[in-house]
């Protein structure tokens, strides 16, 4: 039984840390990266944005953000598997926020739309354009649904 604790306490440990890694890329591209993108002109936007989506699939992201979202799944399975335990209702919460709020809503709402955008080839550069607000609504849209679920898998992965 102490070895299975163990196992379990690892598996806390780092699902915790993998949510608070990806609660902060994903705190710092909607506080101020897309902000930014959001004054340069509608060309360089997209363009820059198109870039991001194709940098951001690099092995420790995504190892990070999959790796995160397999433990949370094992988090899940052993919740139930542990019902009747004290305080495993902090780890089936923190494992659903995570896997429900950050991976699925990512997935299903959010990769769409950077596929979309790669599929598009950026306008030319008009001297002096202003930049384009209905750059920020579709693309960030899925963001502020993502960010109640953030830091919380974290903080209930942590408990107990």
């Amino acid at each position: 039984m102490a070895t299975i604790d163990g196992w379990l306490f690892v598996l806390k440990l780092v699902s915790a840390l993998g949510c608070g890694l990806i609660a902060g890329a994903f705190f710092a591209f909607s506080s101020f990266v897309m902000k930014a993108l959001s004054r340069l002109p509608a060309s360089e936007g997209m363009a820059a944005m198109q870039s991001i989506n194709v940098v951001v699939l690099n092995p420790v992201f995504l190892g990070v953000f999959v790796g995160t979202a397999a433990l949370c799944a094992a988090g899940l399975v052993v919740s139930f598997l542990r019902w009747h335990e004290p305080g495993v209702g902090y780890l089936l919460a923190g494992s659903l926020l995570y896997v429900a709020g950050t991976f699925l809503v990512t997935m299903m709402l959010n990769v769409p739309l950077n596929n979309a955008l790669a599929a598009v080839a950026p306008p030319p550069s008009a001297r002096g354009s202003r930049p384009s607000s209905a750059r920020d609504s579709p693309p960030t849209a899925p963001g502020p649904r993502r960010l109640p679920a953030r830091p919380r898998p974290a903080r209930c992965s942590a408990a107990r």
